[in-house]
């Protein structure tokens, strides 16, 4: 037979494990819901947090803007004082501008134990144009020299020659002309060096000419050469420079003439052509 309490008996224990299970919900949701409210406090806080460190950096923004405003002042300040008072120091010690006096015009002296002539060279070669004045050492003679370089040999106006032996050589006396004096000539004495014959155009004899060593100047230049006797009186040159001067030593410049100058006390005391 069917008895109710069995009934209630099994009834009981699923009753209880409903409310257990209602209780376990219950203090879950509690649970929950504390923690719900933990966490919107912690958000909370750290809001005002954020907020206050902001309005403290923008006070601190403020602070340093307002320094270096200052600073900036200061410094600009002091910038004009330290102009104004370089400006005062320059007035103080610049004076107003005045007129430099006329200068003197320069006087030229030559010192006559430094003048050595003038001269143009070119690689260490002396420049020279188609005549030049030449001092003929020994007798001191300045004649205008006719530079040739078609010429071999130099050659020297030189009349009456006569040959005489001395000690054993043989030597020459001849006459030259006296610069700017017609007619006027001084003899002179040379060894001999050589002979070289001079066949004439007309002629099937020849001339047989001497050579000597002469010393002569042409500007800042002085040296010995050999130079050939050769009357020279139907020429406008007593005194003719030829390629064995001029090898090695001179240039030609065909558009000059006269571009080296003599010494001044060379050419004070020496007789010369006007």
């Amino acid at each position: 037979m069917y008895n109710p309490r069995d009934l209630d008996s099994q009834r009981d224990p699923m009753l209880s494990t409903s409310k257990s299970l209602a209780a376990t919900l219950l203090a879950l949701t509690t649970l929950l819901s504390g923690c719900a409210a933990d966490s919107v406090l912690v958000d909370r806080y750290d809001m005002r947090g954020l907020q206050q460190s902001v309005a403290d950096q923008n006070a601190d923004l403020a602070y340093l803007k307002t320094a270096g405003d200052r600073h900036h002042q200061e410094l600009s300040e002091l910038q004009r004082e330290s102009t104004r008072q370089i400006l005062d120091t320059i007035n103080e010690k610049v004076k107003p501008p005045e007129c430099p006096p006329v200068p003197k015009a320069p006087v030229c002296t030559v010192d006559p134990s430094t003048d050595t002539g003038t001269s143009d060279r070119v690689k260490g070669k002396l420049v020279v144009g188609e005549v030049e004045k030449a001092l003929l050492v020994g007798p001191n003679f300045i004649y205008d020299a006719r530079i040739d370089s078609g010429a071999e040999t130099s050659s020297m106006d030189a009349r009456n020659v006569r040959r005489f032996e001395r000690d054993g050589q043989e030597w020459v006396r001849f006459d030259i002309p006296v610069p700017g004096k017609d007619e006027t000539f001084e003899t002179l004495e040379r060894k001999v060096v050589r002979n070289v014959r001079i066949i004439q155009a007309n002629e099937e004899d020849y001339e047989r000419r001497a050579v000597v060593e002469l010393q002569f100047r042409l500007g800042d230049h002085e040296q010995k050469a050999e130079f050939t006797l050769s009357d020279r009186a139907h020429l406008t040159y007593a005194l003719l420079i030829g390629r064995n001067i001029l090898r090695d030593v001179m240039l030609i410049d065909v558009g000059k003439e006269y571009s080296t100058e003599l010494p001044r006390s060379i050419r004070t005391n020496a007789i010369r052509n006007n």
